[in-house]
């Protein structure tokens, strides 16, 4: 019988008006990658900031035993003495810093009057290699993609000589290549006897990687399905998260129906803002009728953010050229407040960054992007914004204790619901939505479904760009497949396969 190498017994973390975690018990063996799984505000993330010391000892109740010993850890640096280190679903690099001194942040080579830099880039480019990088450590943060990003921060934890590796929702930003090489990594980690905690959204992944599963729901745990004892489907895992069998992942359309074109996008050319030499969006031309949910698909690097962000007043890119219609009119749209007016808008895909005021209530940031709505002679009606905001929870089911309360302290799910709510009270005819669904739990992600789905009932139109091929294929009427900034090619949805989508990609990377 293996050793068990982690127990967390009786956890309760209780927050002001919440208790995140109520008793729950995990017990991990050493050498295993075990998968932690629940929806959006379960308390995955919270169990985890427990452990590694984010939240103190004295801050919750229950006990750490880790290599059969109990743990009161203080502060994160306890927890990577012994070799726990967690990596988080916003990575923490340095854009103008290189690799090796990312990795070696607060861990540096050397005495403490001077650092090592010959050791620092030795060691860390030892490292990089372990973890299939053949960047030299001396690149910049900046200059790597996310997937090359989230593989930095596997090297970094392994040069704190990691024994438990933490992580959350690791291939949340990545795409499918990238997603598979990172867990073909955590598969050779196990092989050489490092274990692990994985927390992620992708089912798929995990029935495909973990060898046992913990399902916590309401801040509770649930059950521990074992792959050696159990059989493992997506289906099992999703009753196990949100208590009853969910039988169809995308609701069906109802009421509506499809009509007249409402805008049209022609011959769109798109540089890179910082390379002006650069083209990201190359000669593009689609359009969407209303009452249809088009989508957009591609691999990462494709442009379809390029796409929709230039298109939403300009807000990307350098020497724009082509056609913009509405409604049979040609519009020159040269900011989002011009956008916005044509009733038009954009939901982007990095929501905590760009979309929401974490510091901010709900009901401000319900309002944003409509603020005349509730306002008069320039000044805010305090009365008429709680009143909207509220209507708006209500509306979409988000789950807070009232609109006071702070956008940062939602769970994935419910931010995306606020961000949503505020598009929608601007009363736009066209949403573009970028990764509507990235990093939330196939419960919100259903509810997510079923206001697209009402949207394009009420006759809007939808363009919904996703990384997820069975979304794409879900939601959609039509779909258009991008690559390297080109529109490889358009597929009807009756007709869409992730087959013929992949196989559109691979022929267009032919030139053909």
């Amino acid at each position: 019988m293996a050793k068990i190498l982690l127990e967390m017994k009786n956890i309760t973390k209780t927050f002001p008006g919440v208790k995140a975690l109520d008793n729950v018990n995990l017990r991990v063996e050493e050498g295993e990658i075990h998968a932690l799984v629940g929806e959006n505000g379960a308390g995955k993330s919270t169990l985890m900031n427990v452990l590694s010391g984010i939240y103190p000892y004295g801050s919750y109740e229950g006990d750490i035993i880790y290599n059969e010993e109990i743990c009161k850890f203080n502060r994160i640096s306890d927890s990577e003495e012994k070799g726990i280190v967690i990596i988080h679903q916003e990575l923490a690099l340095v854009p103008y810093m290189s690799i090796a001194e990312n990795m070696y942040l607060g861990n540096e080579k050397g005495s403490k009057y001077a650092i090592n830099w010959n050791e620092t880039y030795g060691e860390a480019d030892e490292y990089l290699r372990t973890v299939g990088l053949t960047e030299s450590s001396h690149t910049l943060i900046k200059d790597i993609g996310v997937g090359k990003q989230q593989l930095v921060e596997i090297a970094k934890a392994l040069a704190k000589h990691a024994k438990l590796l933490i992580l959350d929702e690791p291939t949340a930003s990545l795409n499918e290549e990238d997603s598979k090489a990172l867990l073909e990594l955590l598969l050779k980690f196990k092989s050489e006897g490092m274990t692990s905690i994985i927390i992620s959204h992708k089912l798929n992944e995990i029935a495909y990687v973990a060898d046992k599963i913990t399902v916590i729901r309401d801040g509770s745990t649930i059950e521990t399905l074992d792959k050696e004892k159990d059989v493992i489907t997506e289906d099992r895992i999703i009753k196990g998260m949100v208590g009853r069998e969910l039988l169809d992942r995308f609701p069906k359309r109802t009421g509506g129906k499809i009509g007249d074109v409402a805008m049209e996008v022609e011959h769109w050319n798109v540089y890179h803002p910082l390379y002006s030499e650069r083209k990201v969006v190359d000669d593009v031309s689609i359009h969407v009728r209303k009452g249809e949910v088009v989508g957009i698909c591609g691999l990462m690097g494709a442009g379809r953010t390029e796409l929709a962000m230039s298109i939403f007043g300009k807000s990307y890119g350098v020497n724009i050229s082509g056609m913009l219609k509405i409604n049979g009119e040609e519009v020159k749209l040269y900011s989002v407040r011009e956008a916005i007016r044509h009733k038009l808008a954009y939901v982007t895909e990095d929501r905590k960054g760009n979309g929401l005021i974490l510091s901010n209530p709900i009901k401000i940031n319900t309002t944003l992007a409509n603020m005349g709505a509730v306002s008069r002679h320039t000044v805010i009606d305090k009365n008429r914004e709680y009143v909207v905001a509220d209507e708006y929870r209500e509306k979409l089911n988000t789950k807070c204790p009232s609109v006071d309360q702070n956008v940062g302290n939602l769970s994935g799910g419910n931010q995306q619901k606020v961000l949503l709510a505020k598009w929608m009270f601007a009363e736009p005819d066209i949403l573009i939505l970028d990764e509507p669904t990235r990093g939330i739990d196939v419960g919100a992600k259903y509810e997510i479904y079923c206001i697209i789905n009402q949207l394009a009932a009420e006759g809007k139109s939808v363009v919904m760009i996703s990384s997820e091929l069975p979304e794409i294929l879900g939601m959609s009427d039509r779909i258009y497949i991008m690559n390297e900034g080109r529109l490889a090619g358009e597929i009807s949805a009756a007709e869409a396969t992730q087959e013929k989508i992949m196989a559109c990609i691979l022929k267009s990377d032919k030139g053909e």
